[in-house]
Formats: structure tokens, sequence, C-alpha cells
């Protein structure tokens, strides 16, 4: 019997569009977006989220230009952030073009919704003037009428014909910076959307389930969906639609990647859920861990198991391994074999420091080889 290679997930080959600094697509990290909720005009308000977002580790951040005043704010926003920021525009082809001047690193439009080719062929001049990309964004709640009337209801070819649709009126005007997304709340519809518009072309993809729902049941949701389209290889850029604090999205997303092992960011916290042979409180103890290891990006995984029945295996697996023992006394592994034991009262601070020692020793050895290949560069020159 043939097995494919458990871990192995080979992505589909896309070209490569930069979204301000960041690429999207060929062999580019899988980067994670958000969007912020405040008004826009805002400005203050739209500034903090944005930095939250940033320090949560959003690699792209979407803002919502319904109107003048939005696209105006974005002057005053866009000097103050660090992460390119993607206009969300509908309908009305001056905001677009106001938001590329303004400087938004990419537009999030359906050409085919702002009316005609000379409009079109105007946003398309202000991002060529202005370094801006664009993302094709089809929604199966907002397919053009005459498509509904062709197919009847929102289906795969629908939305796959509008996007294409859309790419060809960009392609038209001699512009392939852009990437595509055909997201639908109905995971079966948007699953296979992304699948046929995958083998319909090589656009880098935005990958979503859309209006998912509130934090469990739109992470459950997302999970499902997007698990399915990254696991098949179908994914450049993604995001996850929650109604919850937008912080969240970012989460999910990157613990998205890392249960696929994509992209790591943080720690991995790997926990059992407890059961009658837990030698302390599990539960409780995973809970505060994950909290007070928020701030650490540094990808590392740490295994919290209340027994020995698995946790000396687990261990083995993990940068930092912690096992429980009798009479309150437990095992803790470092590099995967045993290190050292431990009392129950102090087991989150000392596993915090730990990790954050661990997390300091390996920021040192990045920075030290970033600085010799600097040398060898500078030598080179």
């Amino acid at each position: 019997m043939s097995v494919r290679p458990y871990r192995d997930i080979e992505r589909r080959k896309s070209r490569q569009i930069m979204v301000g600094s960041v690429p999207v697509g060929g062999d580019a990290p899988i980067s994670v977006q958000s969007m912020t909720n405040t008004r826009t005009t805002d400005v203050a308000g739209t500034i903090e989220q944005i930095r939250a977002l940033e320090v949560a580790g959003a690699d792209i951040v979407r803002v919502s230009c319904p109107d003048e005043d939005s696209t105006r704010a974005l002057r005053e926003i866009l000097p103050e952030v660090t992460v390119p920021i993607v206009a969300d525009i509908h309908f009305h082809y001056h905001r677009a073009i106001e938001a590329a001047e303004a400087g938004a690193a990419c537009l999030r439009l359906n050409p085919g919704n702002i009316g005609s080719r000379e409009r079109v062929r105007e946003v398309v001049k202000a991002a060529k003037d202005n370094n801006c990309s664009m993302r094709i964004g089809v929604n199966g709640g907002s397919l053009e009428k005459e498509l509904l009337e062709k197919y009847g209801e929102p289906c795969p070819e629908a939305l796959i014909e509008s996007a294409l649709n859309s790419v060809r009126l960009l392609e038209d005007e001699d512009f392939f910076e852009f990437k595509i997304s055909v997201k639908a709340s109905d995971v079966f519809l948007a699953v296979a959307s992304y699948q046929g518009l995958a083998e319909a072309c090589d656009y880098p993809l935005h990958i979503g389930i859309t209006e998912a729902g509130g934090l469990r049941s739109g992470t459950v949701k997302s999970s499902v969906g997007l698990g399915m389209l990254l696991w098949s290889g179908i994914g450049d850029t993604l995001r996850v639609s929650l109604s919850a604090d937008p912080v969240e999205e970012i989460k999910v997303g990157f613990d998205l990647l890392k249960s696929l092992n994509l992209r790591h960011r943080g720690v991995n916290v790997i926990s059992c859920p407890s059961c009658a042979r837990q030698q302390y409180d599990v539960i409780e103890t995973v809970r505060v861990l994950e909290e007070r290891l928020a701030h650490i990006t540094t990808p590392l995984t740490v295994s919290v198991i209340g027994c020995v029945v698995n946790g000396p295996g687990e261990a083995t697996m993990t940068d930092i391994g912690f096992t429980g023992g009798g009479r309150g006394t437990h095992q803790v592994y470092i590099g995967g074999v045993p290190h050292h034991r431990l009392q129950d009262e102090d087991i989150v601070d000392h596993l915090v420091g730990l990790v954050e020692e661990r997390a300091a020793e390996i920021e040192a050895l990045e920075a030290q080889e970033a600085e010799e290949k600097e040398a060898v560069a500078s030598a080179a020159e």
C-alpha cells in the first residue's frame, strides 16, 4: 500500500505579488491578515487597533474605505503604522483612486462592480502610479445579478466565473499585480470555489470562510474550510473572519498554520485534556501558561502532560516538556531529555522562565548568524 508522506504539504505554485513590503504567493510564507472594525474616520482608534494587530503578528491589515472622509483619514493613519494596509473598496471607483494616492499598499475590490472599462482603467492607472497591488474580492453574498440569473444561486461555477471575468478586465489593462479571493459563508461552497479557481489560474489566492461566526463557532468553521484548502496546498494569504476582537483572528490564523507545520510563530503548547491520572491541575496550568507566554514570538514547542502515560513520549518531541509525577514532584525535560524535577507550587513561573530563557538564546543566535552573513556579504563586495 502506498502512503502519502504524512507531513508533506506541496503548495500550489503561484506567481508572486507584493503587498507593500510583504510578498504574497510564490515561495513566500503564507501571510495572516485581519481587518479593523473601528470607523476609519476615528483616526486614533483605528491606529490603536492596527498597532494591536501588529503586536499580535498581523502581516497585512485591511481598512474599510466607504466614503471620501475615510480615504482622507488614510493619509493620517498610514504614517503611524508599519504593517501594509489594504483599502477595502466597494462600488465607488473614486475611493479606490483616492486610497491608492493616499498610500494604501493594496486595493480590495471587484473590478466588475465598479462600472465601465474606463473606470477600471483609471483605477489601474492609480494603482500603477502608486505601486499598489489589488485583491479581486468575490463573495457568495454579493455576486453580480447576471451571474445569479445564469446559475440560479451562488455556486462554485458562478464565483469562479465572476473572478475570472475580473481577471480579464485587469489583464486587458496590462495589470497583473493582484491576488484573488472567492469567499462564501458556506464551507462547501468556499472550498469548491477555491479548488476550481486554483486549477483555472496561477494568481496568488487569499483564502477565507467569510462571515464564519463568533469566536468559537467561527474558529471551528474556518478551521474546517481553511484546513482542507491549506492541506491540499491552496492558499497564499488568509483571513479568519470572526465576530470577535480582530486580534483573535490573527491568533487563530497562526494557530491554523502552526497545526499544519506551514508557519511557526510563538509557543506551541501541546497539552493533554486531563483525566483522573493527572498529578496537577492541567487545565488551569495551561490556561495561565498560554496567557503568560503570549508575548513570545520565537517558535518553540512546550508539552504539558498530566501523567507519565504520554508525558515522556511527548517531551521527546518538544523543546521543553513537563510531565506530572507522584507526590507533587514532576519531571522537566529540556531538548527531549530529562533535566530536573519540580514541585507543585511554582509550575507556571518555572516554565515561563525556561521558555523565555530559551527564546532569548535562539534570538541571540539568530542575531549572531545575521551579523555573520552581513559581514560575509560586505567582505564579498
